[in-house]
């Protein structure tokens, strides 16, 4: 192995080493794996370079380059240009993931969810340093100076960590870079021959002067030891100067004890932000459960807040005053006499993880019973905990009012008052005019407010193509309304945010309220909310009525009545079972004099130096061939493997990320979940038998697969919405298949042993069916090729040709 090589193998390695004290930073590690092989391409590029080579300057450059094709393949694959080259859009995309995952490190405490924005950032910045250290160390050949990037990233992880990252990082960190001074050191050495020694003497009792040992540390160790030494207190100094950001990665806002860990408490500092994680979570955890004597639990929506102000870069909660929490909450603003409401009284206790400042209320809530510290914002009609004061366990008892107005009261409603229209429809101006141009465009014709209103909303929610989808960034500025009515993809922020939006063009009054749908009804009456059924959802304004809930989300939540003037009222939902979850869903030789000719370099007659014993390196470096054949291969080896799984998820977010309410999509819906449960129980062992009707399918998967009584009513309830699109004249599917599929894929891994969750994951059995797909198309592409027009004219002309030269 060249001296080279082993140089960028340790640089590779002391950049890994040093990577490992953002560890304790982030939730999860499969960043440091990505890293890695971004790593390992990078460094794979600069041998190659060097190896052919190319002045220092572009092989810094094609490096570089090659960095930014890997973080657009990885990061903005959709975007580039044949999904490799960043062009505008990809560009543009890689800088809003950086500016929410600055949002991110912003709100989140230690060890912050691995978002895209914050992965990015993490990915980013290792490999960005493992160039820098690349370019000084082997490019440059001067290892010391590429302590200084490595030092740079752990003081940073020191800095932002809680106390520290630790001595174990630290260490690692100096081990990396005291091998990459090692391995230089012995380059240097190799290329020049036995160092000369000096004062030695031989068994005779002369000096010679060229032992190759020394009674002490030759010269060149001496320095690097000294250098050494030097980096490593400078990174033991560093660390300690640097303030202790305790309450965030960057000072995170927000009450709270400012800690992610801690027996897994959910410190939601920011809702809005933390949403798309909660969407996300393998396990819906229940965050609270909550019991009422409502008819339909359907509107029975918990909010948390409203986010009222928008300023171009994110809407947020307005600074307003705070006060006592009265006996009863006052009257909602501009609810009128004429609209009929029912009082309510709802129980709720929330988990002791689940810590919020906001406390989660029917809207409008009308009297509140709980102990403890907590103040009230009147104009958002919210409770917000006082000196430390959370929701963490809390049990109380809550009034609130059902609303429910006609849509010939929200089409009459009058104007609303000069100051809450002048708040509540203030756009800024960095707001790209094709949000209002589309706003105008879908209402066009519309004769009042209410009828724009419900237009936005079935514009979203059906009309408009657009698809949920929680794998998008979680950005919530104008640029992201504008990516979002581009894309058409997104989650209910997206869908509320940009409603909300449009409608302020319009001069609706609009805010935007963050919190939970009603989750999902348990055996002992009481209903269960999970983290999945976090939500956010547009209100609008209505004099005579007041704040008004609208639902463009498709399949989450349910749309109010009064927003569905012409659909009948006994729709495919059952009250009794409110929809909940998501849906899915971095020159071989030593330099030369720079008096020596170029004619004179390529005929090797650039002396270097005149020191006795020396003699000049041999060793060519590691082919080029050989280079390439290794990271293409280690490529193979790591990409390969993961194929199935990679189908796997991509077939499921698929089946069951599909929106819209009209019927077709309901029973598309259904036949998805039922096709995603049935190849979930094949990746787990139960072969599926088309020969069986759904019903007893779904009896056969609950027997075999030894289901609780949970997991076996969500697989009977897919299995009857099934036979209902199949057989029924009139299907009335229930909502929450997507959660019932959920359900039934997490029992079948609690039931599962280790080793058959394994072949699940990354050995699917299901996965066959991709070879079913490429034979069927194939025969298909051999029939199409055998029955083409005019063959068989040309088959006959052969063989007479054939006959005649025979």
């Amino acid at each position: 192995m060249s001296g080279r090589t082993r140089l960028a193998l340790c640089a590779f390695a002391a950049t890994l080493l040093a990577s490992g004290a953002l560890l304790p930073l982030v939730e999860g590690t499969g960043w440091l794996l990505q890293a890695a092989l971004l790593l390992g391409v990078q460094g794979g590029v600069g041998a190659l370079a060097r190896r052919v080579p190319l002045a220092r300057s572009l092989t810094i450059a094609a490096q570089a380059l090659v960095t930014l094709l890997l973080l657009t393949v990885v990061f903005a694959r959709d975007q580039a240009v044949f999904g490799v080259v960043p062009g505008p859009q990809a560009v543009m995309r890689l800088g809003e993931l950086l500016v929410a995952g600055g949002e991110d490190i912003g709100t989140y405490a230690v060890p912050a969810p691995m978002t895209d924005g914050i992965r990015l950032m993490v990915v980013g910045g290792v490999v960005l340093i493992g160039l820098a250290v690349d370019a000084l160390a082997v490019t440059f050949r001067s290892a010391a100076p590429a302590g200084l990037p490595l030092l740079a990233l752990y003081s940073v992880a020191a800095g932002l960590g809680d106390g520290g990252t630790g001595w174990l990082w630290f260490l690692l960190a100096a081990c990396g870079y005291l091998f990459l001074l090692l391995a230089e050191g012995r380059d240097r050495l190799s290329q020049w021959g036995r160092v000369f020694g000096g004062a030695n003497r031989s068994p005779g009792g002369l000096s010679d002067g060229l032992s190759g040992r020394s009674g002490g540390a030759s010269a060149p160790v001496r320095t690097g030891r000294r250098i050494g030494v030097l980096a490593l207190g400078i990174a033991l100094v560093v660390p300690l100067a640097l303030p202790a950001l305790d309450s965030g990665l960057l000072g995170g806002r927000g009450g709270g004890s400012g800690k992610g860990s801690g027996g897994g408490t959910i410190t939601a500092v920011n809702p809005l932000v933390s949403l798309k994680d909660n969407l996300n979570q393998p396990e819906n955890r229940e965050v609270m459960t909550y019991r009422s004597n409502a008819q339909d639990p359907r509107d029975l929506y918990l909010r948390i807040l409203a986010l009222d102000e928008f300023n171009g870069s994110e809407w947020r909660s307005s600074t307003r005053r705070l006060t006592d929490v009265p006996d009863r909450l006052p009257q909602p603003t501009g609810l009128g006499r004429d609209v009929s409401v029912t009082e309510i009284r709802t129980n709720i206790s929330t988990s002791p993880s689940y810590q919020q400042d906001y406390l989660p209320l029917p809207y409008p809530a009308s009297e509140v019973a709980i102990g403890g510290r907590w103040r009230y914002e009147p104009e958002g009609r919210t409770l917000i905990g006082d000196k430390g004061q959370n929701t963490g366990g809390a049990q109380y008892e809550v009034s609130s009012l059902i609303v429910q107005p006609t849509a010939a009261q929200l089409a009459a409603a009058g104007p609303p008052p000069r100051g809450l229209l002048s708040e509540y429809t203030q756009v800024p101006d960095s707001l790209p005019n094709v949000v209002a141009e589309e706003a105008e465009k879908i209402t066009e014709g519309s004769a009042n407010a209410y009828e724009r209103a419900v237009k936005l909303q079935s514009w979203f929610a059906s009309e408009g193509g657009f698809r949920y989808s929680t794998s998008v960034s979680s950005g919530t500025g104008s640029s992201a309304i504008a990516r979002f009515l581009r894309d058409k993809e997104g989650f209910c922020i997206h869908f509320s945010f940009t409603m909300a939006a449009m409608a302020r063009t319009l001069d609706i009054p609009s805010r935007v309220a963050v919190g939970f749908t009603p989750g999902a009804l348990k055996g002992d009456g009481a209903y269960s909310v999970g983290l999945r059924d976090a939500h956010a959802w547009p209100e609008l304004y209505f004099e005579g009525v007041g704040w008004t809930r609208f639902e463009p989300t498709p399949s989450r939540g349910s749309a109010p009545t009064y927003t569905l003037p012409e659909t009948p009222t006994d729709g495919a939902s059952d009250p009794a079972q409110p929809s909940a979850g998501a849906s899915a869903a971095p020159s071989a030789l030593p330099s030369a004099p720079e008096s020596c000719s170029p004619q004179m370099r390529r005929q090797g007659e650039c002396g270097l130096s005149a020191a006795p014993g020396a003699t000049a390196p041999t060793d060519r470096g590691t082919p080029a061939g050989t280079v390439l054949l290794v990271v293409l291969g280690a490529l193979l080896v790591l990409v390969l493997p993961l194929l199935p799984l990679l189908w796997r998820i991509r077939a499921r977010n698929r089946r069951l990320g599909s929106g819209g309410r009209t019927p077709a999509d309901a029973a598309a819906r259904a036949l998805a979940a039922w096709q995603e449960i049935t190849d979930c129980v094949w990746d787990y062992g139960i072969a599926p038998d088309e020969s069986l009707t759904p019903r007893k399918a779904a009896a056969r998967i609950v027997r075999l697969g030894g289901l609780d009584i949970t997991t076996a009513e969500a697989v009977h309830r897919i299995a009857g919405a099934v036979e209902q699109v199949l057989y029924a004249p009139e299907p009335r599917l229930a909502a929450g298949l997507t959660e019932d599929a959920l359900t039934v894929r997490a029992g079948l891994e609690a039931n599962a042993g280790r080793g058959a969750r394994l072949r699940a994951k990354l050995a699917p059995r299901s996965a066959v069916r991709v070879v079913w797909a490429v034979s069927d198309r194939r025969a298909s592409l051999v029939q199409r090729w055998t029955d083409r027009p005019g063959r068989g004219r040309w088959t006959a002309r052969w063989r007479r040709l054939s006959r005649q030269h025979g």
